[in-house]
């Protein structure tokens, strides 16, 4: 597994170019990329593959763009940035707008979508509104390392709130995190894949209860589980 990362940082530092910025003889430097707060970076749709992406999670993902023929399910397209809707969809129902400060805005990317491709986390997630289930397709890259040669529990952590939260939030609106419970079953390699697979199990008032499990690809190792409570904010009451 290790061997497998350390080809495909290789082959990612191939295609970014060489080291130190030298340009090859017989080639034109390529234009500097611009800030991610350009409209170009904001709109690009990072939950489609790329040269990262190993053969299983390409797999899983053809797989599930057959489910989202029909309409039963649908995959959503992930941004470095929240759009500017939803960001003033969340604002309004703050008690104080003014914890949001507009200065910042301009300078924010998702944490999830922070790094390379490759390097980090590579992700997609697919609903059914339905089932009311939430699947994510996870690829965890060798910048996440926690114990040598496995992913962080950290960056774990982040992916189940992450998928959790969206199935909750696909089916009640604007929610923040209340709790999560993690129960960590087995370490996960390095730029393997991992099916997360969350459930709305029940709503009570404005509290959305969400449970997942962590999977290996062919639903053999259990990884990981999780239950979750999101509350839904609501704009004339505080969050307290």
């Amino acid at each position: 597994m290790l061997r497998s990362c350390a080809a495909r940082l290789r082959t990612l530092g191939a295609l970014r170019g060489p080291p130190g910025g030298r340009r090859l003889p017989g080639r034109e430097p390529r234009p500097a990329l611009r800030s991610f707060s350009s409209e170009e970076v904001i709109l690009k749709d990072y939950s489609v593959p790329n040269p990262s992406w190993n053969k299983d999670l390409r797999l899983l993902f053809d797989q599930f763009m057959e489910k989202c023929e029909d309409g039963s399910w649908k995959r959503l397209p992930s941004y470095k940035r929240i759009p500017a809707e939803k960001i003033q969809d969340f604002k309004t129902h703050l008690l104080d707008p003014k914890l949001v400060k507009e200065e910042q805005l301009s300078q924010t990317q998702l944490f999830t979508r922070s790094f390379d491709d490759g390097l980090g986390f590579e992700y997609v997630m697919f609903y059914s509104d339905v089932e009311k289930r939430m699947v994510c397709l996870f690829q965890g890259g060798p910048y996440l390392e926690g114990p040598p040669g496995f992913v962080h529990g950290g960056a774990i952590a982040t992916m189940i709130d992450s998928t959790v939260g969206m199935c909750a939030l696909m089916a009640g609106g604007v929610v923040v995190t209340a709790n999560l419970n993690i129960n960590y079953k087995r370490p996960i390699p390095l730029c393997s894949v991992v099916m997360i697979n969350s459930q709305l199990d029940k709503v009570e008032g404005r509290k959305f209860f969400v449970s997942c499990n962590v999977q290996s690809v062919d639903e053999k190792t259990l990884y990981s589980e999780a239950t979750s409570i999101f509350i839904k904010l609501n704009p004339a009451k505080s969050l307290t």
